[in-house]
């Protein structure tokens, strides 16, 4: 709860480069339901979308092409090993507000984690000072991580 409240406190102003992702196992369905939070001009950026290049999608509806977009974009910029083999993250909703992209994504996880590990490359290519936190949850483990363009990747042991 503590890191959540300071996750948020850290996206209330925008000059400040940071993303956050969260992995919540579920353990009835060996998923992992994924939630990531992106400033929209920082992923347009990032993404290499613009006018000039072809124009930006319409986000504000469930719109296929930027369902897309956004899920490749996800897939190429974070990934998760599961027991040091990579999972595929799908796409469920997106929502855009207030300059702020909210996706949600599950991945199919297998059913006992030993370990799980985050290899989060979001604007890491754009900003010295880039933070990408992480939050990974696991039956009774819990641990955040914040991640930077200098350490890209962390590993989390699970203890069962």
């Amino acid at each position: 709860m503590l890191l959540s409240l300071l996750f948020s406190i850290l996206f209330a102003v925008h000059p400040v480069h940071v993303s956050l992702l969260s992995l919540d196992h579920s353990k009835e369905n060996n998923t992992f339901r994924m939630f990531v939070k992106i400033y929209f001009d920082d992923f347009l950026l990032d993404a290499g979308i613009s006018e000039e290049k072809g124009g930006v999608p319409d986000f504000s509806g469930a719109n296929n092409c930027a369902y897309e977009v956004v899920e490749k974009y996800i897939n190429e910029k974070i990934r998760i090993f599961v027991n040091n083999n990579i999972v595929q993250s799908k796409l469920d909703n997106l929502d855009l507000s207030d300059n702020e992209l909210r996706v949600n994504l599950t991945a199919r996880t297998g059913k006992e984690i030993r370990s799980v590990t985050v290899r989060n490359l979001i604007m890491t290519s754009l900003y010295s000072d880039q933070a990408n936190m992480v939050i990974v949850k696991v039956d009774d483990f819990e641990e955040g991580a914040r991640l930077t363009p200098e350490e890209t990747e962390k590993t989390f042991e699970i203890k069962h």
